[in-house]
Parts: structure tokens; C-alpha cells; sequence
């Protein structure tokens, strides 16, 4: 069986080594595409090329001729997985099965952060959602952020469509002192005057969510599921520095079984949630396999095989997955054997 995996994040290697130690014993063979020659996930590939730095049709058109051209059984994407949602047809017309939410209009709507609050807000929430405004002007974020500030909401803000960490920042009233400059890290806090004068650079700007922000314990939800059943839903806490702990907490599983209630998604997902005042509530939803997925596999599930088991339709047995396990990383070096065949 042959299984692609296309521009992902680095921690995709270890998905990678979960598929190939699968219970079942079988042979899979690995091939993986980055733009950059030497990220690190290709040399854990049994067919490694450099796939060129493209986006939109075009790069839909190359995933095509690739899947053809290598005869590929098993697509994994991240890059375009939205776009790819859309034209699934064309896949399944290559014989490829996608490992890709096939519903286009939720792929769209849970990329967007503020499409998917306001989703998740009408009828009967399943989740709280965090106070919010979505803003494209420097005077429309000035306002927004008084008016929270006046509810008595640290602000922060990130962009509606976006990955991770990437352009998020909380604000602070003040700018830094000489002893946070020479003696503290760079953090994601920002003061509000360099926010306005950044901001107020362009007429318009990307929509940006001002939001309060959330101080409390930050849990990634990690799920397992076919489209008529939860499998699995594994609370990975994020500790201090690097540590992670497996919970079982039935509150955030509960919220799990109730978001696959509603939306079917299937496959492999992530819900992101933070909590206030006691309160979970909801950062973003990830219709994939999160960034840190492998730590929640140390809850003896294998999520990517599992994955691929369901994407082709085959049983799935009744799962245990074991809580309580705390775990962190070290960084190793890696000898770059090759980079990429293309």
C-alpha cells in the first residue's frame, strides 16, 4: 500500500513510523513532498521528493499527476486540504483515497475561525465560545478592543484564517521596561500602541479576531471517529514548558461527543479549548491530525493507522486508551541522508 503524505508538519515523522509499526504487520511504503529539500520528515520517507511551492489549482493539478504518476493508494495531505476537500471526484477518479474530511462546506467553515464560532454558536452550543469581534481596520480594532476591555476581558487577537501560534498576540497596556527586554524571553505579548501602529499601516487588513483572552489551562482534544461513531477522544493537557499530560477528563470528552454529533466529522480531528474562570471554552477546531498528536498516541491508540483503517472502510475494534501518562521531548540531531529525489 502506498500512502503520501504531502507538505506537513515536521512531527508528521512520527505518524509516519506509527503507520509502518501498525499491529496488523502491514507493508505500507511511505512517500512524502516538501518544498524545502532538507525538512526533516523526508528522510523518514521510503520515497522522498521536493514538490514545488505552489498553491491553488495549480498545486491541486500537481497532486493529481503525482498520485498518478506514483500510483498512489493512500493520500495524506495537509497543504490545500480544503481545496483538496472540494475536488475529491477527482481523486477517487485516480483510485486514491483521501485522508480528508469529504464534507467541502465544513472543511471551509472549520477553517475559518470566526465561520466556525459562529457555527458552533446557533441552536444549542455545544461548547462556550469566547467573546469576540471581527476586525479589518485599525478603528474597528481600537473599538473592539475598548469594548472588551471595558467587560473586563484581557484582549488579544489572531487572525481568522490561520495555523497555530502564527499572528496570534495578547495585548499589554504598557511598553516593555529594560528589565523585561534584557531578562525575558520574546513572548506573544504585544503593547497596544504598536498594535495600532502596525495595523494602521494598510488601509484594510486580513480579518483579524479581537477576542478575550483566555488564562486558564489549554487542552488539545484528539479524536478518532467514522462518520457515524466516536471511537476515541484523548485530552492531551499542555503543562509547563514542554510537558503534556493524557486526561480523563469526561467534561472535554463529553464536549468531543457532542461536536461528532453534530458535524459527523470523521477521520481524525482536534478541538482546541482553553479555559476561564472555570469555564471551557473553544480555541479552534482542526479537521486533522494535530501538530502534537503523537503524544496522545502514547495513549495506546494508533491514530494514523486507525485513520486509514476507517478512510478504507474496515473495522475498527473497541478501543482503551490509557490516561494519567505525562510525557515532554528532547531535541535530537539528525545526519541529512538526501533531499528529496526532485
Amino acid at each position: 500500500m502506498k500512502i503520501w503524505f504531502n507538505r506537513w508538519f515536521t512531527t508528521v515523522s512520527h505518524y509516519i513510523d506509527m503507520i509502518r509499526a501498525n499491529e496488523e504487520g502491514r507493508k505500507v511504503t511511505i512517500y512524502g513532498t516538501h518544498p524545502n529539500k532538507d525538512a526533516l520528515y523526508l528522510q523518514n520517507c521510503d520515497h522522498a521528493f521536493v514538490e514545488p511551492d505552489i498553491s491553488g489549482d495549480e498545486y491541486i493539478a500537481f497532486c493529481l499527476d503525482f498520485c498518478q504518476t506514483h500510483a498512489i493508494d493512500i493520500f495524506i495531505p495537509r497543504k490545500e486540504n480544503v481545496r483538496i476537500s472540494q475536488r475529491l471526484i477527482d481523486f477517487e477518479g485516480l483510485g486514491v483515497k483521501v485522508l480528508v474530511c469529504p464534507d467541502a462546506k465544513l472543511m471551509e467553515t472549520m477553517d475559518n475561525k470566526a465561520a466556525a464560532y459562529r457555527d458552533l454558536a446557533r441552536g444549542n452550543p455545544i461548547i462556550s465560545i469566547p467573546e469576540y469581534e471581527v476586525v479589518h481596520t485599525v478603528e474597528e480594532f481600537k473599538n473592539a478592543y475598548f469594548s472588551l476591555k471595558e467587560k473586563g476581558h484581557v484582549v488579544c487577537f489572531k487572525p481568522v484564517i490561520g495555523e497555530g501560534a502564527n499572528g496570534f498576540r495578547v495585548i499589554k497596556d504598557q511598553i516593555e521596561s529594560i528589565q523585561q527586554l534584557f531578562y525575558q524571553g520574546v513572548g506573544h505579548r504585544i503593547p497596544y500602541e504598536y498594535a495600532c501602529e502596525i495595523l494602521s499601516q494598510q488601509e484594510t487588513f486580513p480579518e483579524l479576531m479581537v477576542m478575550e483572552y483566555l488564562e486558564g489551562r489549554e487542552y488539545s482534544i484528539d479524536c478518532l471517529a467514522s462518520n457515524e461513531r466516536l471511537y476515541a477522544a484523548i485530552p492531551r493537557m499542555k503543562g509547563e514548558g514542554r510537558v503534556r499530560e493524557l486526561v480523563e477528563s469526561l467534561e472535554l470528552i463529553q464536549i468531543a461527543h457532542k461536536f461528532h454529533d453534530k458535524y459527523k466529522l470523521p477521520y481524525v480531528f482536534n478541538i482546541q479549548v482553553k479555559y476561564n474562570k472555570g469555564i471551557p471554552k473553544l480555541l479552534e477546531i482542526n479537521p486533522r491530525m494535530s501538530g502534537g498528536l503523537h503524544i496522545s498516541c502514547l495513549s495506546g491508540i494508533n491514530f494514523p493507522f486507525l485513520a486509514t483503517k476507517i478512510l478504507l472502510e474496515e473495522r475498527v475494534e473497541p478501543l482503551k486508551p490509557r490516561f494519567g501518562i505525562r510525557a515532554s521531548h528532547i531535541e535530537k540531531e539528525m545526519i541529512l541522508k538526501y533531499g528529496g529525489n526532485q
